[in-house]
């Protein structure tokens, strides 16, 4: 089993204007940001940089732009100079510096522009996938974000450079050997060229506080670069997703005959019995006596009605982990019923 992270160090690094309280909250954001975008292609020759106080691009008919931080580190790249010696030079210095070291050739620069600010400058290698028509595939599905994080995180963050989601699925609980799992998925992207496009399933035990999943099993990941026909991408994606789905509906089936049988099963043949076996399975006296008491209010000491006891009375405890915590031990209790 592995510790997943990658929803832990998204948390830590995004701004508050970066995180959003929902996927509808997140596609609308995302839908605004495509729409004042602009792609715009120009030969080298046709780009002229200058500066009078801040750096500046003049895009022949297009007009001037700004750089953004991501798009002058681009720029930077594409002329093979070092960022951290051009922001030691006089910005009439900087422009001589690109004038001289900037792309020339016939092959124009893929220049995205949003306003005034230039987002991104690419080659004609790189192939664009817009985030509004990711969070879209993930909104097909049940999936949802996970529980509020330390700081306010929400496992769904997008800015100028990338995108996030962190969702899963609450209701998917489910038997996987000696222990219960529910499934879930990161997914990423970037529509300038900031990280690559990916995803990754996985089946976990728990989430806690800091968006760390703990104990994840059946991990899936999946990348690539964003160059070729990238569309195509978004079916690879949609299968990923659509597997793991799959698998989750397969277990749910499984889970619901082990309902069935839970329920035609008693846990013991009376309270001190069944507060034994309680005990052993990891519940403490003190919920179990609770539970069998429920139980005994509302159906009986089958299996199923001392499960459904014990989830009642795990959700009037406030902390999460051990809420999350004597539901896996509770939904455990249904293995006595195979």
């Amino acid at each position: 089993m592995a510790n997943l992270k990658k929803a832990h160090n998204e948390l830590f690094r995004r701004a508050p204007d970066e995180t959003f309280p929902s996927l509808t909250a997140l596609l609308d954001y995302c839908k605004e940001q495509r729409e004042n975008s602009v792609d715009r292609w120009h030969a080298p020759e046709a780009i002229s940089i200058h500066g009078n106080g801040d750096l500046a691009v003049d895009l022949a008919s297009d007009g001037k732009f700004t750089f953004n931080d991501w798009s002058f580190t681009q720029l930077c790249r594409l002329s093979g100079v070092s960022r951290e010696t051009v922001n030691r030079l006089r910005v009439d210095t900087v422009c001589q510096v690109f004038r001289e070291t900037m792309p020339t050739g016939r092959k124009p620069l893929q220049i995205l522009t949003e306003e005034n600010r230039i987002r991104s400058i690419h080659g004609t290698q790189y192939a664009r996938l817009w985030n509004d028509d990711l969070v879209k595939m993930a909104m097909e599905t049940d999936f949802t974000q996970p529980h509020e994080a330390t700081g306010g995180g929400t496992g769904l963050y997008a800015g100028e450079q990338d995108l996030f989601l962190f969702v899963i699925d609450p209701t998917g609980w489910t038997e996987i050997g000696d222990h219960v799992f529910a499934p879930g998925c990161f997914l990423w992207n970037s529509e300038v060229g900031r990280r690559s496009l990916g995803i990754q399933t996985f089946w976990y035990q728990s989430v806690c506080q800091n968006h760390i999943v703990w104990d994840a099993v059946d991990v899936v990941h999946w990348s690539r670069k964003h160059t070729g026909d990238v569309s195509e991408s978004l079916c690879t994606i949609r299968s990923i997703l659509g597997n793991l789905i799959a698998k989750r509906d397969e277990r749910k089936d499984g889970f619901v005959n082990a309902v069935r049988k839970a329920m035609r099963t008693r846990l013991g043949a009376d309270a001190e019995e069944c507060l034994k076996i309680l005990t052993r399975k990891g519940i403490t006296r003190s919920l179990g006596k609770k539970a069998i008491e429920y139980a005994k209010e509302h159906g009986g000491f089958s299996i199923w009605c001392i499960v459904d006891a014990l989830t009642h009375l795990t959700q009037e405890s406030d902390y999460v982990g051990l809420r999350t915590e004597a539901d896996q031990k509770a939904s455990a209790l249904l293995q006595l019923a195979l």
